[in-house]
C-alpha cells in the first residue's frame, strides 16, 4: 500500500470550510494509502506564538481531526517535536540546500513582508518540512496549489542526494485533491473563509454552539432576488450557502436548485443550518469526550513510538553517507 504523509499545524480553531477542503478528504485517504499524521509544531514557532496557547492547541487539533473521522488503527498520529530525529535530518538537508533556493519560496516571500524581523526558521522551515516527508518515505503529500512548491523542494532535495550519495529517500509526489467547494466568507462572500477573518461573523467554526451556527448562518450576505439558483458571479452569498449545503448533504447543485425553486431565502438559511448542525453536534460531543480523555495521549504516545524507530533508521543511513560517523 502506498503511503500518504499529512502535516497539520496548530493554529487556533478550525472552521467548517477545513473541514470540508481538508478533513473530509483526509478521512477518504486514511481507506486509500498507509497514512501517517503529524502535528507540525515545530513549524508553528517560526512567527511569534503564546505558549500556552500553542500547547492547548496541539491536543485541541487532535481531537478535533479523531472527533471528524480521523480513525486512530487507520493513521499513525504524532507530534512533530516529541521525535528528535526531524531536526537532526534537517540540519543536514539544510547544510546540503542552497541559500538562493530557500528565499524563493513564495510562503517565505509573504511572510518575510508581515514580519520583518523573521527569524532564521522562516527561511529554513521548508527544509524541515522536506525532512518530515523525507524521513517516512511517503509517496504522495496532500496538498493544494499554493503549497505544491514545497513538495517540489522536497523532491529537488532529495534528487540531490541521492545522487550525490547514493539511495537514501524516495522522490514523494503531491496529493492534489479534486476540486471541491470552496467555503467563503458569510459576510463577504468574494472571500475564502478565513479562521483568521476580522470580522468573525462570516466564519463558522466546527466547536461553534448551535445557536451560534444559526445566528451566522441566518444573518449571512445574500441579495434581493429571492431566487436559490447558484451563480457565483451575480450571486455570491447564496452561491456560498449553497455550496455549504451540497458539502454537508452530498446532493449536486442541480438538485439543491430544483428541490428550493420555489422557496424563499429564510427558509432556504434554516435548512442550511439544519445540515451544518447535524454534522458538527455528533463531532461536537466527540470532541468533548475526547479533550479530557486519556485517549489523545495513548495515541501519541503510540505513534511517536513507532515514528521514532523509522526516523532513525533513516537518519543512521543519512548520517552515514554524508559521513558523520566514527
Amino acid at each position: 500500500m502506498k503511503r500518504v504523509l499529512t502535516g497539520l499545524q496548530p493554529s487556533g480553531s478550525l472552521t467548517i470550510g477545513n473541514y470540508v477542503g481538508a478533513i473530509k478528504q483526509m478521512v477518504k485517504y486514511q481507506d486509500e494509502y498507509e497514512s501517517f499524521l503529524f502535528v507540525a509544531d515545530m513549524h508553528a514557532i517560526t512567527v511569534p506564538q503564546d505558549p500556552k496557547e500553542l500547547s492547548k492547541n496541539i491536543k485541541n487539533l487532535i481531537a478535533i481531526y479523531l472527533a471528524c473521522g480521523i480513525d486512530p488503527k487507520k493513521n499513525t498520529i504524532f507530534i512533530q517535536s516529541e521525535n528528535l530525529y526531524h531536526a537532526n535530518v534537517s540540519w543536514i538537508l539544510e547544510c546540503l540546500t542552497p541559500y538562493g533556493e530557500l528565499g524563493r519560496m513564495t510562503q517565505f516571500k509573504d511572510k518575510s513582508q508581515k514580519h520583518q524581523n523573521f527569524s532564521a526558521g522562516l527561511l529554513t522551515y521548508p527544509v524541515l518540512m522536506a525532512s518530515d516527508i523525507l524521513l517516512y518515505d511517503a509517496d504522495f503529500v496532500p496538498t493544494g496549489q499554493d503549497q505544491k512548491q514545497h513538495v517540489e523542494l522536497a523532491r529537488n532535495i532529495a534528487e540531490r542526494v541521492n545522487k550525490k550519495y547514493g539511495s537514501v529517500f524516495k522522490l514523494p509526489e503531491p496529493l492534489i485533491p479534486e476540486d471541491g467547494a470552496k467555503i467563503m466568507d458569510l459576510v463577504d462572500p468574494t472571500k475564502k473563509m478565513s479562521k483568521s477573518s476580522e470580522n468573525i461573523k462570516g466564519t463558522i467554526f466546527i466547536l461553534d454552539d448551535e445557536k451560534t451556527i444559526r445566528k451566522k448562518i441566518a444573518s449571512a450576505t445574500t441579495d434581493s432576488q429571492m431566487i436559490v439558483k447558484f451563480d457565483l458571479e451575480n450571486k455570491p452569498g447564496i452561491s456560498n450557502l449553497i455550496n455549504i449545503y451540497a458539502s454537508f448533504t452530498g446532493m449536486s447543485i442541480k438538485d439543491i436548485e430544483n428541490k428550493y425553486k420555489d422557496t424563499n431565502y429564510g427558509i432556504f438559511k434554516t435548512e442550511v443550518a439544519d445540515v451544518v448542525v447535524n454534522t458538527l453536534i455528533p463531532i461536537q460531543k466527540r470532541y468533548n469526550e475526547l479533550i479530557n480523555s486519556k485517549e489523545i495521549d495513548e495515541i501519541l504516545d503510540s505513534g511517536r513510538d513507532i515514528t521514532m524507530k523509522i526516523a532513525k533508521e533513516k537518519y543512521i543511513l543519512l548520517k552515514e553517507k554524508v559521513g558523520l560517523h566514527r
